[in-house]
Parts: C-alpha cells; sequence; structure tokens
C-alpha cells in the first residue's frame, strides 16, 4: 500500500515540474516574440502596437490609439495578435454592382402612392403598439 503512495506522489510531482517547464518555455516565447512594431494585448484588454521595449526595467510603451503612448509592466502582455489575412479571393470579387443591389432593381411595376405608403406605415406602427 506504501509502495502505490509514494507512486502516486511521484508522478504528482512529476506533473508539476512539467507544467512549470510547459509554462517557463510560452513565456521565454512571448518574451522572444515580443519587439517594437507588434500588436498586443494585456491581461486587462488594452490593445496596442508596442513602441519601445526596455528589457532592464521591463517596461513597455505601448500605444493604444495615434499619439497616446502608455507605459506598461512586460508580465502584464497577455497574447501577441497576430495580424489577420483579410485579402479576398479574385472569384468572390464581383465584376459589376448588380451583386450588392441585392435585387432593388427587380421591382414590381405597381408602385405605391405617397398616401398609400404612409396609410401603409400607419397600419404596421399601430400594429406594433
Amino acid at each position: 500500500m506504501n509502495y502505490i503512495l509514494f507512486a502516486l506522489f511521484g508522478v504528482l510531482i512529476l506533473m508539476m515540474i512539467r507544467k512549470s517547464r510547459k509554462t517557463k518555455a510560452a513565456a521565454q516565447e512571448k518574451q522572444s516574440k515580443l519587439a517594437p512594431g507588434v500588436d498586443i494585448m494585456t491581461n486587462f484588454g488594452l490593445f496596442g502596437h508596442v513602441k519601445d521595449v526596455d528589457q532592464a526595467n521591463n517596461k513597455i510603451k505601448l500605444e493604444i490609439s495615434p499619439g497616446v503612448i502608455v507605459e506598461v509592466h512586460s508580465q502584464t502582455v497577455a497574447k501577441i495578435v497576430e495580424p489577420e489575412d483579410t485579402a479576398l479571393p479574385e472569384e468572390s470579387i464581383p465584376d459589376d454592382v448588380s451583386s450588392l443591389t441585392g435585387g432593388l432593381g427587380n421591382r414590381d411595376a405597381s408602385q405605391e402612392t405617397v398616401e398609400e405608403t404612409v396609410a401603409r406605415l400607419n397600419k404596421e406602427n399601430n400594429k406594433d403598439n
């Protein structure tokens, strides 16, 4: 019985050491990617563009909007935001605007008069109340 207890205790210690190593490796990878020109998100939800990294004092100058620069601690970096590829495939770009109008050109020949439109809208409005 004691052997099983010692074995479980050993497995628990190994799992804790493994998790610690993974966490440390992830932190080192994040620090290596952190450089001026990178977009990041902080732990408190602040998105910005890195302007300067001070390794000695563990500070980052972060531009949160044009001309507004804040200074945050380097450990507050939650993740590095990867740039999105927003390029559209060639076949999805229409050659004309017919796909953008959504069938507006296919209206009935029987157009409403102004009075009929006002009456219809008033009737619809009364249904909502």
